[in-house]
Parts: C-alpha cells; sequence; structure tokens
C-alpha cells in the first residue's frame, strides 16, 4: 500500500476490506463526494441568502435540497493556506509552509482525499484545487488532490467504475481577477441595483467592478450546474454528498486577505439525500477545515489525530434548522504571508488572528508596524499595496486618495492598523468602527483575546508561541514581478448563463470562455 502525505497508512484500509468481504461482492455503499469550490467567492453573493443580483441556481438548488449555512468561515482569507486547511482539515498555522500563499505542502500532513484513495475511492479533480504553489518541493509526490481530469467531471464520472465510490474536487479560477471589463453589464447585472459593500465608495466605478465579479460567480454556478446534471444523469446522486463553497471572499480592497467578515465569510451549501433534511438553515459556526473530518467519517474512516477540524456530521444529520451545537459559537480565522508585500528586501506578511462570535469580532494585528496591504512602494512584490489585487476599484482609491470621499475608503483599506481591533457587529455588521481602545469594551476584549490565545496555544500555534518568524521562512514561488498579470481577461460573454462545466462543452446556454480560463 503506497503511503499517503508521509503518514504510515499499511492498515488504513482494512474497515474498507473488511466491509466488502461482509456484503459478499455488494456494491460499496459509501457516499460518493463532490467538492465545488469558487476562487474569491465571498458572503453573501448566492441567492440563497438573498442577493437578489445574482442568479446561483446550482447554490441555491443544493440549499434547498440540503442545508445552507449562514456561519461558514475559512480559515485564511488567502488561497493557498485556505485551501491547505480545506484539504489537511487542520489550521493553516499548524501547515509550515502551507501557512502562505505560493508555497508548498509537507508530505506529512494527510490529506483527506488521499485518505480516501487508501481506502478505495476513486479521485480526480479539474481546474483549481490545490495551491498556487509547487506541491513537490517538500518531497510530496502525489498531487494533495488526486488524479486531474483533462476534461472535467463529466469526462471523470464516464470512466467511474460501477461500485466504486468517488472522490471529485471540482475547481474553478471564477470568480478570480482579472475581468473582462463590462462584462457584467453585457450579461444583464445592472450595476445601479447592485449592493454596494459598506466600505467601499458607492460610485460608477465600484458598481461596474462589482457587476463583473457578480458575472464569473454566475459562471462558475453554471459549472457546477452542469455537474449536478451529469450526476443525475449518472445515477448516483443519490449516495453523493455534494458541497458548494469558496476559498475566501472577493478579491476588492479590504475584502480578499482581511480577516474582516469579506475576507473570511463564505458561502457554504451542503447536500445528501436521504441523510440532510431538505431545506433546513444553519447557524453553527463552522470552518472549511471541518470537511476534512466529515468526508473521512461519512466514509467510514478514522479521522487523523492532527486534524483540529471537527466533523459536521452530527449537524448534518440533525433535523431541526437554527443552532445546532452549541459548542459551535464561535470560529478562528488567521493570515500569515500573502504576497512578500512589505519594504524590499523582506519575506514578511502581515501576521493575524481573529476570533468571531455572533456578537464581536476581535482581531490581534501581530506586527502593527508593517502594511496590512502591503506597502505604498519599494516593496518586494513590487508594486503599490500588493495584497490588494489590481482593479478599477483599487485604481480609484489610489488615484483619488486627497478627496475627502475616498480618503475613509483608502484609509480603511491601506492605512497601518493597530495591533487589536474589537468590533460590535449588532451595531456595525460592517466592522467600520474599532472599539478595542473604548475601555467600556475592555472586558470584551480581554475575554475574547482570553478565548483567541487559549485555542492558538492549544493548537500549537507558531505565531503565538513566540516562532512566528518560522511561518516567514519558507521560499515564496510566484513570480515576483508581475504574476497577477500573467493571465489576460476573457473577452465579454454573450449572456450571464455562458459557462463551461469543465469538460469541453458549453452549459445552459451558448458560447464564452469557460473555468479554466484563468
Amino acid at each position: 500500500m503506497r503511503p499517503a502525505n508521509g503518514v504510515n497508512t499499511r492498515w488504513m484500509w482494512l474497515p474498507a476490506l473488511l466491509a466488502s468481504l461482509g456484503t459478499a461482492g455488494a456494491a460499496d455503499s459509501r457516499p460518493n463526494i463532490l467538492f465545488c469550490i469558487a476562487d474569491d467567492w465571498g458572503w453573501p453573493d448566492a441567492g440563497a441568502y438573498g442577493e437578489a443580483a445574482v442568479q446561483t441556481p446550482a447554490f441555491d438548488r443544493v440549499a434547498r435540497e440540503g442545508v445552507v449555512f449562514t456561519n461558514a468561515f475559512v480559515t485564511s482569507p488567502s488561497c493557498t493556506p485556505s485551501r491547505n486547511s480545506t484539504l489537511t482539515g487542520q489550521w493553516h498555522w499548524r501547515l509550515g509552509a502551507g501557512a502562505n500563499l505560493w508555497s508548498s505542502l509537507a508530505p506529512n500532513h494527510p490529506v483527506y482525499p488521499l485518505l480516501l484513495e487508501d481506502a478505495g475511492y476513486r479521485i480526480g479533480f479539474w481546474s483549481k484545487s490545490w495551491g498556487p504553489g509547487d506541491w513537490r518541493a517538500l518531497g510530496r509526490t502525489r498531487h494533495p488532490a488526486g488524479d486531474e481530469s483533462s476534461r472535467g467531471f463529466a469526462e471523470f464520472l464516464a470512466a467511474q467504475p460501477p461500485g466504486r465510490p468517488f472522490c471529485f474536487w471540482l475547481g474553478s479560477h471564477d470568480p478570480h481577477r482579472p475581468y473582462a471589463a463590462g462584462s457584467g453589464a453585457a450579461a444583464g447585472i445592472d450595476p445601479a441595483r447592485l449592493r454596494v459593500p459598506a466600505d467601499l465608495p458607492d460610485c460608477e466605478t465600484v458598481r461596474r467592478d462589482l457587476a463583473d465579479y457578480l458575472f464569473e460567480v454566475q459562471r462558475f454556478d453554471s459549472g457546477v450546474e452542469a455537474a449536478l446534471a451529469a450526476l443525475d444523469e449518472s445515477g448516483a446522486a443519490a449516495n453523493t454528498i455534494v458541497v458548494i463553497t469558496g476559498d475566501h471572499g472577493m478579491p476588492f480592497p479590504r475584502h480578499k486577505c482581511h480577516l474582516y467578515d469579506s475576507g473570511t465569510h463564505v458561502p457554504l451549501a451542503i447536500r445528501w439525500p436521504g441523510v440532510i433534511v431538505p431545506g433546513r438553515t444553519v447557524t453553527d459556526f463552522v470552518s472549511l477545515a471541518d470537511l476534512a473530518p466529515t468526508f473521512l467519517e461519512a466514509a467510514g474512516l478514522a479521522v487523523p489525530a492532527a486534524m483540529t477540524g471537527r466533523s459536521l456530521l452530527s449537524v448534518l444529520r440533525a433535523p431541526e434548522s437554527g443552532r445546532i451545537d452549541p459548542t459551535r459559537d464561535h470560529v478562528i480565522t488567521g493570515r500569515e504571508r500573502h504576497t512578500p508585500a512589505q519594504e524590499a528586501p523582506s519575506m514578511a506578511g502581515y501576521p493575524m488572528r481573529a476570533i468571531r462570535t455572533d456578537e464581536w469580532l476581535f482581531i490581534r494585528n501581530f506586527e502593527p508596524n508593517r502594511w496590512p496591504s502591503g506597502c505604498p512602494e519599494g516593496s518586494t512584490q513590487g508594486w503599490q499595496f500588493a495584497d490588494c489585487d489590481d482593479s478599477p476599484t483599487k485604481r480609484l482609491l489610489l488615484s483619488d486618495r486627497e478627496n475627502p470621499a475616498i480618503r475613509p475608503f483608502f484609509d480603511q483599506a491601506f492605512a497601518k492598523r493597530p495591533a487589536e481591533e474589537l468590533f460590535d457587529l449588532r451595531t456595525d455588521p460592517d466592522q467600520l468602527h474599532n472599539l478595542a481602545a473604548d475601555p467600556a469594551h475592555a472586558d470584551v476584549k480581554a475575554e475574547l483575546e482570553r478565548r483567541l490565545t487559549a485555542e492558538l496555544v492549544a493548537t500549537n500555534d507558531p505565531r503565538i508561541l513566540g516562532r512566528g518568524s518560522d511561518l516567514e521562512s519558507h521560499p515564496y514561488f510566484g513570480d515576483m514581478k508581475g504574476r497577477r498579470t500573467t493571465r489576460q481577461p476573457r473577452a465579454a460573454p454573450a449572456t450571464a448563463r455562458a459557462a463551461t462545466d469543465g469538460s469541453g462543452t458549453t452549459a445552459a446556454t451558448p458560447a464564452a470562455a469557460g473555468a479554466a480560463g484563468k
């Protein structure tokens, strides 16, 4: 038996083998898993959450036929560490190099797809799965998500052996930048009718940028819609867990890369026919790191002790809506290096940790002398505020920063921050007014800090244990000059529903490039 992830898995196949022997050749009844994840898709940009400006019929269907979560969060608002956490079921700060963007993942960290493969599952992925980075750099010999399907889920499903369960990662590069300017409006999304987040200026430039983002959300959803149709046609839907989510918030200033809800809060819907009572809405706080132990437990496998995520099976099986598990009353998030965006020649990041409850968000900024979105000039990465993706919205904030109407938005996104931030979500849901220095809230802040510190210590966070520099010592495998401009924006699409399903054929309506174009 091939060792997976550097962990001794010699006998991990035994439960599955015994089960198959006991059924004397019967088909494997363990559930299939279809995991669908968008790139830079934040909450609440889906119809199931009441967002009328965007059409997400696939997500809405899974929410309607399963359960939708209102408090789902990533562990880190940066692609590689977020995806590493999802694969390993661990906080990203436990993963060494894997805590950073454009990094690697050591083979001693078990990942759920390879554990499932060792137990008899067929595994595969399409488009963006693990990464970005170099998964081979630390000695891993197998891609963390399995085998890449050259034409997507439909091709993978067509080759599925009868009676064998599968686990498939349906990735996408949507709605990651760059966008084709005007694509949202061309697809029928009216910029004038959009909801503009409170931390962005309400103007035509931002509205049109948001419309382009929402178009790509719709294109991702179209790909998922095609995958669900293929699943239905195959007859496997009745025994398949379907999960739809995003890896962090949208690529706008003060959203992606930040520990405000705009960076860490994501959509999440899960369907499992016969197990999940349809139409439920759950308010439990969950982390995407909880998915790995959930998948393993659903497959009847032991969860490795290293996994800090908590299985969601009891929550999924409960018949009611609301708060199911009273212990799921908070979530922890954090960030290490996104890009090397501090003053050259530094390879440092902007380390943060946060605890989010129903009523409060407390953020600890470990290096408040650094720039939260990268420095204004002279960064190792080579451009201004490099931790913020280039966009019309970013360029507006930079060019008009002296305008009194724009300056507050510029400062919120780019200015240095104090060591502590505290937000009362009952009166300030957009997290714009820091109460950390207010004596009236000293007791609340102290309690949240105590809870946060206790969990970081218990999970051996190098940052809280005084070894934060260890997390900044790892290589950065991205292009240090202009990495984010290597992909060209696609042409404006013909319709809002144009997309591909990852199989090389168009889904829903004719036309336009597919999700693999970035």
